[in-house]
């Protein structure tokens, strides 16, 4: 029983600790001072500005959306006109090119006509006149060749005065129409040159000579490759050289001239046709 009254003592002690601290005054904020009329006056006139900067920015903005919008318009107004004029040059060019074309046409096609009617229409195969050996041959007109050929044999190459020169005697054979006198008749011509042919054997040089030649209309210097073909239908193969500026070809037709009658040529025929004629009577 000795502790009990110290416990009292200690609980009346925290009592009045605990009362005490209620008893102190709260702590609070002190209230802000009053506006007064000046300040409210600055406060609203800061506020106003601010308002009428914003307002000016926005006019201000709004303006040159404006102006953009009507630049804007004038610049598809402006390419739109461009668009408009170039379709209309284009529709113009177009014109003028087709207009150019038929003309370029009209004009290939009458030039054309024209160098044709100064070229001699050949068949693709035709009779040829050598006035220098007499006689009329059979020639084939070949484009694929570009020198002309004359049948030839026991093709001799001579000198005389300096100067090359080929003896040879025509490459024919017993059918190939032919004058009488130029059947076995030796011929002689200078050289004009030389043209290397490859063969299987190997390469071959042949001389080149220059014979005038007549055929229809036409009447030209012509070199021939003298060459041992032994062709039996055609001794004379008529090249480009020969074809070019001078003739077209219609491969359609054969002999569309007459065969040229060389000196001599017309008795010879007489007399076959004399000879044929006695021996149908005997």
């Amino acid at each position: 029983m000795p502790k009990r009254p110290s416990l009292m003592l200690t609980l009346l002690g925290a009592t009045a600790l605990l009362g005490g601290c209620a008893w102190l005054p709260s702590q609070q904020e002190p209230a802000p001072p009053p506006v007064t009329s000046a300040e409210f006056q600055v406060g609203l006139q800061q506020l106003e500005r601010r308002v009428m900067a914003q307002c000016d920015d926005h006019a201000e903005r709004l303006a040159q959306q404006r102006q953009g919008q009507r630049t804007l318009t004038a610049d598809v107004r402006e390419v739109g006109r461009l668009v408009r004029d170039l379709s209309a040059d284009i529709e113009q060019l177009a014109r003028d090119s087709h207009q150019q074309d038929t003309t370029r046409v009209i004009t290939e096609c009458r030039t054309t006509d024209d160098r044709l009617a100064n070229k001699a229409l050949l068949g693709r195969a035709e009779w040829v006149g050598l006035p220098n050996i007499g006689t009329f041959l059979k020639a084939r007109v070949d484009s694929g060749t570009d020198t002309s050929s004359l049948s030839a044999r026991d093709i001799t190459p001579f000198e005389r005065d300096g100067e090359d020169w080929v003896r040879f005697k025509l490459g024919i054979t017993k059918d190939d129409a032919v004058a009488k006198t130029a059947r076995d008749g030796w011929q002689e011509a200078p050289i004009e040159r030389r043209v290397r042919v490859t063969q299987a054997a190997g390469e071959v040089s042949r001389p080149v000579i220059e014979l005038l030649m007549t055929l229809g209309p036409i009447r030209e210097p012509v070199q021939f490759t003298l060459t041992d073909r032994r062709d039996p239908e055609y001794p004379v193969l008529l090249g480009r050289r020969f074809l070019m500026d001078i003739a077209i070809i219609d491969v359609a037709k054969e002999f569309v001239h007459d065969k040229p009658e060389m000196p001599g040529t017309a008795a010879e025929s007489a007399d076959s046709e004399e000879d044929a004629t006695s021996d149908a009577s005997s």
